[in-house]
């Protein structure tokens, strides 16, 4: 293997993934290819919650001074009754989250954070980010790969001893990896659930209407049996972020679509009035299908193809940890492929190993989040209960695996 290809790492995706293992890789002394078959980077959706598990990885890599002029550090997570508006349970942030988790807790414009990702990309000559730029083939071998890239219908190639695939939920390099293990559950899955956006200015009507029934500076979430919406600052508390989740049919794969809004609506059946007059005034509503991929497909490859973030382990986003999660598998990749250089293979198989067990459990806290958030009857009577008995504080020790993760060291043998 030249040495070109034995210390260069070529990127399909330029997300949040796909950005962050760039600097990750080049931060650990690598050369880094990246294309994005985008023309331009645009972020997919509206708002987005960091926690302190992603930031003090963004702290790291030089990214978090650039995002932090224009993201939020709320006060609190807030759990309300939908029908009522009562308070059900409060998660203290702000600096009690720097403090006991140490990084801050951001909310932020997804558009935000990818600028402060492109421009930190900008700023380290090891990567070079080429935009328009489509992986249509890999070739992987016991010598490397060689990816080729389709520009403007011109064939141009990279090669490197590991290519990582970040094209998100809907990858193709999914396939690659799928094909090498003899699988066929590359696709992605709609997992039955719609998520609703919208982006209201804090001065508008809407915006106001969310002022009287929501802590303006904090994360909202409303419980309801039909849907629940999750609402929070972003663009330095100009604007308010909302998203609220129901069932419903599968439109279009892609970040948005047509959905009829009566579902939304529809939803709302018994939330208060308020809640609802702020649903009216956010409109029009942009939908999108929450999909989700296999649990048990594989993550990499032998011949030096990594998945990650939403293209080895889209999750429905109940626990807020998608990007988190990302941020996450950029950063541990990178770290052990350069903790033991020598066995590219067998760091893959480390390091899938290592993560499959924590992205599980955040899964799996998503799962029971949605059902709480969901609860009627009994259920949500027993659940108002054990939030009305665990203190704040309880509640945020509930959350020290999650916030506070640091990754784990290989030990040489």
């Amino acid at each position: 293997m030249n040495d070109t290809r034995s210390r260069q790492v070529v990127i399909a995706g330029a997300g949040v993934a796909g950005l962050t293992a760039a600097l990750a890789f080049a931060e650990r002394g690598y050369t880094v290819r990246v294309f994005e078959q985008a023309q331009r980077l645009e972020a997919a959706g509206a708002g987005i919650q960091l926690s302190p598990n992603a930031t003090r990885v963004l702290r790291q890599l030089g990214a978090l001074d650039l995002l932090l002029p224009v993201a939020v550090r709320p006060e609190a997570v807030v759990l309300k009754d939908a029908a009522t508006l009562r308070e059900l349970a409060r998660v203290p942030l702000g600096q009690a989250a720097e403090a006991r988790w140490g990084a801050p807790y951001l909310v932020a414009h997804r558009a935000d954070l990818q600028s402060a990702l492109t421009a930190r990309v900008a700023e380290v000559p090891d990567i070079r980010l080429t935009t328009g730029a489509r992986v249509s083939s890999v070739v992987a071998g016991s010598h490397g790969i060689t990816a080729t890239a389709e520009i403007d219908g011109k064939a141009i190639e990279a090669e490197g001893f590991l290519l990582v695939g970040a094209d998100g939920v809907w990858s193709s390099m999914r396939g690659l990896v799928d094909s090498a293990k003899g699988s066929t559950s590359a696709r992605s899955y709609f997992s039955g659930e719609l998520a609703w956006r919208a982006t209201i200015l804090a001065d508008s009507a809407a915006g106001q209407a969310f002022a009287t029934i929501g802590a303006t500076n904090c994360v909202t979430t409303f419980l309801h049996p039909g849907f629940h919406m999750v609402a929070y600052p972003v663009s330095k508390g100009d604007a308010f972020n909302l998203a609220a989740f129901t069932k419903g049919d599968r439109i279009a794969e892609g970040w948005s679509g047509n959905a009829d809004a009566g579902i939304l609506t529809g939803a709302l059946r018994g939330t208060a009035a308020g809640l609802a007059r702020l649903v009216e005034q956010a409109g029009p509503w942009t939908a999108w299908p929450i999909h989700t991929v296999d649990p048990q497909q594989s993550w990499t490859t032998p011949t030096g193809i990594a998945l990650i973030g939403d293209a080895a382990h889209a999750m429905t986003p109940f626990a807020a940890q998608g990007a988190a999660m990302a941020i996450e598998d950029a950063a541990t990749l990178a770290d052990i492929i350069a903790d033991l250089p020598t066995d590219p293979a067998q760091s893959l198989q480390i390091w899938e190993k290592l993560r499959r067990p924590r992205v599980a459990r955040v899964a799996r806290r998503g799962a029971v989040n949605r059902l709480a958030w969901h609860a009627t009857g009994p259920v949500a009577i027993a659940r108002n209960l054990f939030l009305r008995m665990r203190s704040s504080e309880k509640l945020a020790a509930d959350l020290d695996w999650l916030y506070g993760w640091r990754a784990q060291k290989i030990i040489r043998r």
